[in-house]
C-alpha cells in the first residue's frame, strides 16, 4: 500500500504550526511558532494580536516544515486544516492558507475539527484501540467522547461553563501567577497539601462538568483570607484546587468507562500535560485494568501533527472540503 503524506495546518489560537505525518502515525516534521511571550503581558490571548501574528509567521513556518522534512508540496497527498472551533481570526489564516495550497497544487482539502486533532495526538504515541473513552481537557474544552472506531464520535457530556484549562488560568491570575498559569499551579500543587475547603463542582451522575463555581470559590476564599489579614499558602491552595479538579474529572470518566464497558482511555488537550492529573488517572487505570494512553508533552498542546494524524483518517473516510470551506468559531465534533 502506498504511503500517504498529510500536511497539517493548525492556527486555532496562538500557535502557528505545520506538520507532515505519514500514514497517520509517523511524524516526519513539525514546526510550531508560539505566541506565549507576546500574550503574557496581557494575561491571556488577545484575538486581534494573535491573528496578526499568524499572518506574519505562516509562510515562514510552512517553509521550515518542508525543509525539515526534505519534501515539497508536490510530495504531499492531501492538506488537512483546523477549521474550528477556535478564535475566528486565527482560524481564518490557516484555512485560507490551506485553500490556497490546495488550489495551486491541486491537492485534496481535508477539514479537521480541533478536538478530533487533540484525540488523534495520542495516535502518534500509540495506535488507538477501540472502543475508547476520550477525556478532552484544554483551555477551551472539557468533554467526554465515546469512540467505537476511527472517526466515530459520540459526545457523552461537556462543560456547562468554564473549561478546566480556563479555570486554571483564572485561578492563577487570582494568585498572582502569570499566564499561562496551568503548569505553575500543577508544580505548586505537587509541593503543597490539601488543607483548604473547596466544593467539588457538579458532583452528580451526569457526564457534564462545571468549573465556574470552583473558580468563584477560590476567589471568595482568597478575598476572605485577605480581609482577615491571613496569608494564603499558595502551594496548599493549589494542591486543594487541583485535588478538587482531579476528583471531578476522574469520577465522571471512570463512571463512563464502567457504564460503556470500555477498557481503553485516552487523555487529550493541553491540560493533559498536567502531571497531577496524569498520575491519578494512571493509578486508577492500573487498579481497574484499563489501557491508558496520554500524549507526550509536545503533542498535548496545540500542534499541526495532531491535525495531520486526524486528517489521515478523515482522508480514508472520504471527507473532503471545497474552496468554500470557512472557519467556524464554535462547532460540535462529528
Amino acid at each position: 500500500m502506498k504511503d500517504i503524506y498529510i500536511l497539517g495546518i493548525e492556527s486555532s489560537c496562538d500557535e502557528t504550526s505545520f506538520s507532515i505525518v505519514k500514514n497517520g502515525t509517523c511524524e516526519i516534521s513539525t514546526v510550531i511558532s508560539t505566541q506565549i511571550d507576546i500574550h503574557k503581558k496581557y494575561g491571556g490571548v488577545v484575538p486581534e494580536i494573535a491573528s496578526r501574528a499568524h499572518i506574519k509567521n505562516i509562510t515562514f513556518v510552512l517553509e521550515e516544515c518542508l525543509e525539515k522534512a526534505g519534501l515539497k508540496i508536490e510530495d504531499i497527498d492531501a492538506i488537512a486544516v483546523t477549521y474550528g472551533p477556535g478564535l475566528i481570526g486565527s482560524l481564518l489564516v490557516g484555512v485560507e492558507c490551506a485553500k490556497t495550497l490546495a488550489f495551486l497544487y491541486k491537492k485534496p482539502l481535508i477539514p479537521v475539527h480541533h478536538i478530533s486533532g487533540h484525540i488523534y495526538a495520542n495516535n502518534l504515541v500509540k495506535r488507538l484501540e477501540f472502543p475508547l473513552i476520550a477525556l478532552v481537557i484544554s483551555g477551551g474544552h472539557t468533554e467526554l467522547i465515546y469512540m467505537e472506531k476511527d472517526y466515530s464520535f459520540k459526545k457523552l457530556g461537556g462543560t456547562l461553563d468554564d473549561a478546566v484549562g480556563e479555570c486554571y488560568d483564572k485561578v492563577a491570575k487570582v494568585l498572582g501567577i502569570e499566564y499561562p498559569g496551568g503548569p505553575v499551579i500543577d508544580k505548586l500543587a505537587s509541593e503543597g497539601k490539601v488543607t483548604y475547603n473547596l466544593p467539588i463542582p457538579l458532583n452528580d451522575n451526569t457526564y457534564n462538568f462545571s468549573f465556574s463555581g470552583l473558580k468563584s470559590a477560590v476567589i471568595n476564599l482568597v478575598h476572605n483570607e485577605n480581609m482577615r489579614g491571613n496569608k494564603i499558602n499558595k502551594e496548599d491552595l493549589c494542591a486543594t484546587f487541583q485535588d478538587v479538579v482531579i476528583k471531578s474529572l476522574t469520577k465522571k470518566t471512570m463512571h463512563a468507562l464502567e457504564e460503556y464497558k470500555v477498557k481503553n482511555l485516552i487523555l487529550a488537550g493541553g491540560v493533559a500535560a498536567n502531571l497531577g492529573i496524569r498520575k491519578k488517572f494512571q493509578e486508577l487505570c492500573q487498579e481497574n485494568d484499563i489501557n491508558y494512553i496520554f500524549p507526550s508533552i509536545k503533542y498535548a498542546t496545540d500542534n499541526a501533527a495532531m491535525i495531520a494524524s486526524s486528517g489521515y483518517y478523515a482522508y480514508l473516510e472520504g471527507r473532503r472540503a471545497d474552496l468554500t470551506l470557512n472557519a467556524i468559531s464554535s462547532t460540535e465534533l462529528k
